[in-house]
């Protein structure tokens, strides 16, 4: 790799290398972010992933992507995970340090600190905020831990290069509670879109996410025993796993609703939403929701709360109270049978995964101006 001596970026027709540093190892939304940008692409660099061993870094070197395996992830420790780090950017010197959720973030801007990239340049640290919560301390166990998390974030922004924020609100949360040290610029979720299926109408209703409190599925459960009441045709499937099933399903026997609703534990996002009419998420927090942006893709009905970047996907008529059960169980009803209210992809200006790498591309070319 050849990088021009004047100015420290990638030299024209040569490609940059990109490290990537992902501190969980279970396929959620983060790890769906990485696999569709290892499969697209970033045009002008080449992406090496590290992460923790498990389903992540096997999928990806599925896809045969370069990957390495480390002990960087918070059950390691930070000391672990920042000496680990830094032995693998020694040993690489790529041009770029990119790191995805707030672990990474703080470690990755310790491990980087003062190394050279392979032509000798200061290699360049930049980080993408996918959960960023508008409560303060929403992923802390403690207000202690809050302010302790917050003050690490505002200092190592001003040794970033550059912030993504997936979101209009991520952007403004990050501008709120960690300050203004680093430049940053929106780079929404990027979706492969279906082709147009037939939509029907119907009351096939899904819950596609982890069972956890943050979630309120027992809200959900709750609103679905009126629309039930009223359509005994409905069904409730109630996908993924997590603390919170055993919760759930005895709620589910408490309402009477063991025949209509199914607990099917993990399942492929594409199959699910393409056997449904309706997807439900009455989470307290959202960034950017691959789930709902999926679910506008599919051409479902959605249902869900008025927070973080949902309105930026739905528009008003698809946004509840997920405090207000009848308001719940009439928007479900309303979606599954109204194909007209459902919301539709120009509405909710879903891009492609193209376009999100090219926005990434254009960060990446900013920081070494």
């Amino acid at each position: 790799m050849v990088l021009s001596s004047s100015a420290g970026t990638p030299a024209a027709g040569e490609e940059g290398l990109a490290l990537w540093c992902s501190p969980v190892a279970d396929l959620g939304g983060v790890a769906r972010h990485i696999l569709d940008v290892l499969t697209a692409g970033v045009p002008g660099w080449r992406i090496m992933l590290v992460c923790p061993d498990g389903p992540l870094a096997q999928r990806a070197r599925d896809l045969g992507a370069a990957v390495m395996t480390a002990r960087v992830s918070p059950a390691d420790g930070a000391r672990c995970a920042v000496r680990e780090l830094r032995r693998i950017l020694q040993r690489l010197r790529p041009d770029l340090l990119h790191t995805h959720l707030a672990f990474a973030d703080l470690v990755g801007v310790a491990a980087v600190a003062g190394l050279r990239s392979g032509q000798g340049q200061r290699i360049r640290f930049v980080s993408t905020e996918h959960g960023i919560a508008g409560a303060q301390g929403y992923y802390q166990s403690s207000r202690a831990a809050a302010v302790m998390k917050t003050g690490a974030h505002r200092a190592r922004l001003h040794r970033t290069d550059a912030v993504i924020a997936v979101s209009d609100s991520t952007r403004e949360q990050i501008r709120t509670q960690w300050g203004s040290g680093a430049p940053i610029t929106v780079v929404r979720n990027g979706v492969v879109v279906p082709a147009e299926a037939e939509r029907t109408p119907g009351l096939r209703v899904l819950s596609l996410s982890r069972l956890a409190p943050e979630k309120r599925i027992d809200r959900l459960i709750k609103a679905f025993a009126r629309v039930a009441a009223e359509h005994p045709e409905a069904r409730l499937t109630i996908a993924g796993t997590g603390p919170e099933e055993q919760t759930l399903r005895s709620l589910v026997a408490a309402s009477g609703l063991q025949s209509m609703v199914e607990f099917p534990g993990y399942v492929e996002a594409a199959s699910a939403l393409a056997s449904h009419d309706v997807l439900v998420q009455l989470s307290d927090w959202e960034n950017l929701s691959y789930t709902l942006l999926d679910a506008v893709a599919h051409g479902l009905g959605v249902v869900a709360t008025d927070v973080g970047g949902n309105a930026e996907i739905l528009p008003s008529r698809c946004l509840v109270d997920g405090a207000d059960p009848h308001a719940v169980a009439t928007a479900i009803t309303r979606q599954g049978l109204e194909i007209s209210v459902r919301p539709d992809r120009a509405e909710s200006r879903l891009g492609p995964v193209a376009e999100m790498c090219s926005g990434i591309a254009h960060v990446y070319s900013g920081v070494f101006r």
